[in-house]
């Protein structure tokens, strides 16, 4: 059964919600959250804060590590979100010990994660104040800082950062998405509220819901033993089951990023609303495993779930953004570790 006119009307409204960047209340969790645990910040979830900071001459903020495992090594300034902190003050925090800067971020960059139990969250910042950390402020956080053109020889604590500068860099030069920061609204656990699209043959596009107690967007909590961005798969698993195996799911990229963490243990959860494509597998085989090029579908697969169903998009505006968004996605990317 088809959502009623005003039902439809309402998940739509939902999605222009999302997509302009407001966010909404995590009020319940539809797939995975028997399996999951209240994040606790510290205990069975550690978030990573990491600041990219150019100045005029495109020179990176690199800070010399203080710590025995890496002593000398340079770094970009980062370090792990304490409790009841905002990710935005840990950011800063971190920038000001490490550095000795103040600084505002500008956008979330990327997010990188190995399981809801570490996710680190990379930033572009500016600087606002404050002055160079020198060796004679050296400390427990860092021994000093200097700005890096990225051409001088220098002794990396890891070269993982490289990737990091370079996203950075692209958007400092070209901004390739929106300005994207935080959202402050609680939530309990590690969640993924997913805009799961799947397009047609003839560009129609719709849109899966979950229709009780309202219709609204699937949330998924993440799983330990999987990456965050997993929970997609399971929504798709658990409402198109038969279909599965012969499409992939994609995810496009993270459309906002919710947070609060005011309230330890209540509140350390993040919800990540991402953009995801289902797109048919149309490399598939035959009875005699050759490979066969199966044409474009019209519609997307049936539901055999009565939780779920497909919503087709009638509103021109938000249908035309849709559209761009899964062929050319202006969205921040989250990258698994696993």
């Amino acid at each position: 059964m088809e959502l009623t006119a005003k039902e439809r009307q309402q998940v739509e409204q939902q999605v222009e919600q999302l997509l302009s960047g407001q966010g909404s209340e995590v009020s319940l969790c539809d797939v995975g959250l028997e399996l999951s645990k209240p994040a606790v910040l510290r205990k069975n979830v550690t978030y990573i804060v990491c600041g990219v900071v150019f100045n005029d001459q495109e020179e990176v903020l690199m800070v010399q590590e203080a710590k025995q495992d890496c002593y000398k090594q340079w770094y970009l300034p980062a370090g792990r979100v304490e409790v009841g902190e905002s990710l935005e003050e840990a950011l800063r925090r971190e920038v000001k010990e490490e550095a000795g800067f103040d600084c505002q971020p500008i956008t979330l960059l990327l997010i990188q994660e190995q399981g809801p139990q570490w996710i680190r969250f990379v930033f572009l910042a500016r600087i606002t104040g404050g002055s160079m950390k020198t060796l004679t402020a050296a400390d427990q956080e860092s021994l000093q800082a200097s700005w890096w053109d990225r051409q001088a020889s220098l002794p990396l604590r890891g070269r993982d950062i490289l990737r990091l500068i370079e996203h950075g860099l692209r958007y400092h030069r070209n901004p390739w998405h929106p300005v994207t920061l935080p959202l402050d609204m609680s939530c309990r656990h590690v969640v993924q509220r997913i805009l799961l699209v799947f397009v047609g043959a003839d560009k129609q596009i719709w849109v899966l819901v979950v229709r009780a107690p309202a219709p609204h967007l699937p949330t998924a909590a993440a799983l330990r033993t999987h990456a965050v961005t997993w929970a997609s798969n399971m929504v798709v698993q658990e409402a198109l089951p038969s279909s599965y195996y012969d499409h992939d799911v994609n995810t496009l990229g993270l459309i906002s990023l919710q947070h609060n963490g005011r309230q330890h243990g209540k509140t350390d959860g993040v919800c990540l609303n991402t953009l995801v494509a289902l797109v048919p597998d149309r490399a598939q085989r035959d009875e005699d495993g050759l490979q066969v090029e199966w044409p474009a579908a019209v519609t997307p697969p049936p539901v055999e779930n009565t939780r779920y169903v497909w919503m087709e998009v009638q509103e021109p505006a938000l249908k035309e953004r849709l559209l761009q968004e899964t062929q050319n996605p202006s969205l921040f990317p989250i990258q698994s570790l696993y």
